[in-house]
């Protein structure tokens, strides 16, 4: 932005200013110019009209209204219009000085007020233009009447048809300046609320995978820790392998805590360019539901995993959405499906969809609660980010089922031929 751009800015954050003292600054030299032609005045039989002191005012009434030309140009245009056509009327010199900022004041209302306004400006200007040249041929005789009118309506209307054109660009820059602006700050706007939405989104994500992470994780360790003090008085071999399956779940619950955790700091790559542990370590994804069923199994729950179809590579997204749906499921039954349960996990690759079902015969609907509401609240969630459903809820002849239904995008011909 250039110094005239800057002035211009500036001038318009401040037009009332600016144009009080343009006004004040433009009378200290047109009044004494106008009361300088009282000398020259042609008394027409109206007495003092033409005196210096009534120039003066009439100057004053001319130019004055422009003190408000850019806050009340409607009001200030009115002004500067009836001071002219009263002088005209009045037969005092039909050309003051003052008389130039009439085009001033169409400029104004032109730019800055309503359109109806410069209309009628630009109209009654017109019409002033006729009645100067009507007027300056009475003055100048009869012969002179139409030349006198030609001269005005041509010379005058034309400055003031150049004064309006002008006044219009001027006008069509100022509205696109304005549009602009308010679309600029539209978008500042939408940008802030943008981010709060993906701020939310992120703070709802962290929050699942805490849950799924701590709740899972626990939940495995606890029933582990239960079942090592019945079995270390019988079997100590058998405590001990539950304190080393008590360790591993620990240990995979810090990593998974400590992946997470790791995208929120803003930890400087190392030496050799690669970033932090967060971003080489993968997401859990469909692959690890084995190691995810194994794991369960060595707390000493039965579960059966059944696959069917032919697996497929999943985005990160969609593979981590699944594999955390079935861990919370196996959770869940962790913690309410009350001692010994069965349980079966089918997984189901189809064309455009895979689906995975967790059925087991425990308590089911005579569970008790825990009173969060976050898991099953959580997993529907999950799958509604990427267009799938849950439906979960007691199955018939006893237990508690949980269903995912995942749309899949259109397979590559590649993945159709692989064994």
């Amino acid at each position: 932005m250039n110094w005239y751009d800057k002035a211009g800015r500036w001038a318009e954050e401040h037009r009332a200013q600016v144009d009080v003292v343009g006004t004040l600054l433009t009378l200290l030299v047109v009044v004494p110019l106008s009361t300088a032609m009282s000398s020259g005045y042609i008394d027409y039989g109206l007495g003092t009209v033409g005196t210096a002191p009534v120039l003066a005012l009439f100057a004053l009434l001319t130019v004055g209204p422009l003190a408000v030309r850019r806050t009340r140009p409607v009001l200030s245009v009115t002004l500067v219009y009836a001071a002219t056509l009263v002088q005209m009327l009045l037969g005092m010199p039909l050309v003051l000085p003052a008389n130039f900022f009439v085009l001033v004041a169409l400029f104004s209302v032109t730019v800055y007020g309503p359109r109806w306004a410069h209309l009628v400006a630009i109209a009654t200007g017109l019409l002033g233009s006729a009645l100067l040249g009507a007027m300056l041929g009475l003055q100048s005789g009869a012969g002179n009447t139409i030349f006198g009118m030609i001269l005005s309506v041509i010379f005058v209307g034309l400055l003031f048809v150049a004064t309006w054109a002008f006044g219009l660009v001027r006008r069509a820059r100022r509205e696109t300046l304005i549009a602009l602006r308010d679309r600029t700050r539209s978008l500042e706007v939408e940008r802030d609320q943008q981010a709060r939405i993906a701020t939310a989104a992120e703070r709802s994500r962290i929050a699942r995978e805490m849950h799924d992470i701590v709740a899972h994780s626990l939940s495995v360790m606890i029933a582990q820790a239960d079942g090592g003090r019945y079995a270390a008085t019988a079997d100590p071999e058998a405590a001990t392998r539950t304190l080393g399956t008590i360790s591993e779940t620990g240990r995979a619950a810090l990593a998974d805590m400590r992946r997470l955790l790791g995208v929120l700091r803003d930890e400087p790559d190392d030496e050799r360019g690669n970033g932090g542990a967060a971003e080489r370590t993968p997401q859990p994804a469909a692959g690890d539901i084995t190691a995810l069923v194994e794991q369960v199994r060595a707390s000493g729950m039965r579960v059966s995993l059944v696959r069917m179809g032919v697996a497929r590579t999943l985005p990160p997204g969609t593979g981590l959405t699944l594999y955390r749906i079935c861990q919370e499921a196996l959770t869940n039954i962790l913690k309410h499906a009350g001692p010994d349960p069965s349980v079966t996990v089918v997984v189901t690759w189809e064309r455009r969809s895979v689906k995975v079902e967790i059925d087991d015969d425990g308590r089911g609907a005579s569970a008790d609660s825990d009173g969060a509401g976050q898991g099953l609240l959580g997993m529907r969630e999950r799958a509604a980010m990427f267009g799938g459903t849950v439906t979960s809820g007691p199955r018939p002849g006893g237990g508690f089922r949980v269903m995912l239904d995942l749309p899949l995008p259109e397979p590559r011909t590649e993945e159709l031929s692989a064994p």
